[in-house]
């Protein structure tokens, strides 16, 4: 894919597919909503070919709406880890992530100056809670919290997670309240694939 033409949805979702990263059944997401759908990511960055596909891309689209210099990807512990480290590669910044240390993200391998501009790297978001933790963290620190940026927005840009949010693609997948299920979900064991708590 050259520069010049921007990955859209539909081509983001065909490579979570070709991963066979599209899954269907009923999912505890990380916010701890329920949906009938779950985007596997960590069956995608198993594949360095499709990672570097989707992070060059994101670092393409972070290039055109981020006009001032970066010092810094941001990735949060465990979901952004792969996404940051491979889209900072893609422009030219160091990789630096939190981690959660009694709850909290903190970055505990790390110095960042103060001032230093930022972006933060997701892999996908559907409420924001770890970009808006992350933003928390970062600012603790002095930084300079430019823009966030995920492969995928579960909300369709409706998350507000306080600075502006540059999506790979968005692709709103339905997600309820575990008290208010629709039939059809309520009646299929739910599984909890994500990250959060582990």
């Amino acid at each position: 894919m050259d520069s010049e033409t921007q990955m859209n949805t539909e081509q983001v979702l065909d490579i979570f597919r070709s991963a066979g990263a599209v899954l269907e059944g009923h999912f505890i997401l990380t916010s701890g909503l329920r949906s009938p759908i779950f985007l596997q990511k960590a069956r995608v960055f198993m594949h360095a070919d499709k990672t570097e596909e989707l992070c060059k891309a994101l670092a393409e689209k972070i290039s055109a709406n981020v006009k001032a210099p970066i010092d810094y990807v941001v990735g949060p512990a465990i979901g952004g880890l792969i996404p940051a480290y491979e889209t900072s590669r893609h422009l030219h910044v160091p990789a630096i992530w939190v981690e959660r240390e009694q709850g909290k993200f903190r970055l505990r391998r790390f110095e960042i100056e103060k001032g230093a501009r930022v972006v933060i790297v997701e892999d996908i978001v559907t409420t924001g809670l770890s970009i808006r933790e992350t933003i928390d963290c970062l600012r603790e620190l002095g930084a300079d919290v430019v823009a966030a940026a995920c492969i995928i927005d579960r909300s369709a840009g409706k998350t507000d997670v306080g600075v502006p949010l540059i999506a790979l693609a968005e692709y709103e997948v339905p997600a309820y309240p575990a008290d208010a299920l629709p039939p059809e979900l309520a009646a299929l064991p739910p599984v909890k694939p994500g990250s959060r708590n582990i």
